[in-house]
């Protein structure tokens, strides 16, 4: 979802491969971190996957590991 966070820095947009809705990953600006940022992504993707599988909806915010 592209809601606006002012106070967080956009770290990056994943886009689901299998219905293309997009979600950005955000960081706190004093806790902004790049290889972190890799890893969520990386796990979101696997999250997005297995609710397809489920035939699950995506929630509109999903809470990333640290």
């Amino acid at each position: 979802m592209r809601e606006r966070a002012p106070a967080f820095k956009e770290m990056g947009t994943l886009r689901c491969d299998s219905c293309g809705e997009e979600f950005v990953v955000r960081h706190d600006p004093a806790f902004v971190d790049k290889n972190a940022a890799e890893r969520q992504a990386k796990w979101l993707e696997k999250v997005l996957a297995e609710e397809h599988e489920r035939e699950r909806k995506h929630a509109d915010h999903i809470q990333l590991p640290d």
